[in-house]
């Protein structure tokens, strides 16, 4: 979507405050020993306290039956909670969004289970530095492709794979809207980026090829490798400078 009133921008504003703080609770209730269901579980008790809906549940087709995404190790996004119980070394990726005065918001963090090993951390932190060089780049003249180079040129300094299925999106009215932002591409190429768009960002690396497959459900993609794999994602407003993150507290 493209902002055009000031209620919209605050609108959007807190339920990206309300989404970042939800993430952030979510973040300290994972932990070993702890199942997804209950994570999942606990998720929808902080958007109903904020008396806010989840954008996820019901979306798609297959109908996605969780509340947020929650893929563990392998499994790089869309996953549905289930009796998994997490332990020592894991790594979780939590994605969600909620609604906020018919406004969506998006937002995804990747979480070590305790002590993780070492690969595995710097997998974390290069992909959250891939998050960064998108959110520097989407300003209002430069493209769709600038935003694919950024993440590229990170993963390629730190030799990690990414799935070239997977990306970011417009968003705002709706949980997935045009345009498609590969985490790939050649600066200056696509659509020119305008003041007031609305955009999910979201590198997705992994420690192998980046390959991946669907599993049975319809949902969650794994690293065909068995690759161990990071995702962070944040909602921004593109800006005439700089863009504005929404989904932070």
């Amino acid at each position: 979507m493209i902002l055009r009133t000031e209620t919209d921008r605050d609108n959007l504003r807190e339920g990206g405050r309300r989404l970042a703080t939800i993430l952030h609770q979510a973040s300290e209730k994972a932990a070993a020993g702890i199942t997804l269901k209950e994570i999942d579980a606990y998720i929808l008790s902080l958007i109903e306290e904020y008396g806010n809906t989840p954008s996820f549940t019901g979306y798609g087709d297959p109908p996605f039956s969780g509340v947020f995404c929650l893929s563990v190790n392998d499994g790089i996004v869309h996953g549905i909670a289930n009796d998994y119980e997490l332990i020592e070394g894991d790594v979780l990726k939590i994605d969600g969004g909620i609604w906020h005065e018919g406004l969506c918001t998006d937002s995804a963090i990747t979480v070590g289970i305790g002590t993780i090993a070492k690969e595995d951390q710097e997998l974390i932190w290069a992909t959250k530095e891939a998050l960064d060089a998108q959110i520097a780049v989407a300003v209002a003249g430069n493209t769709i492709g600038d935003i694919g180079h950024a993440a590229e040129a990170i993963a390629k300094k730190h030799g990690y794979g990414y799935p070239k299925e997977l990306g970011g999106h417009g968003v705002g009215l709706k949980v997935h809207e045009p345009p498609f932002i590969a985490n790939y591409g050649k600066k200056g190429r696509g659509e020119v980026l305008k003041e007031g768009d609305v955009l999910a960002l979201e590198p997705m690396f992994s420690r192998g090829s980046g390959k991946i497959r669907l599993a049975n459900d319809g949902w969650l993609y794994s690293m065909v490798d068995g690759s161990q794999s990071a995702h962070f994602e944040h909602t921004v407003i593109v800006g005439e400078t700089e863009a504005e993150v929404v989904t932070q507290v």
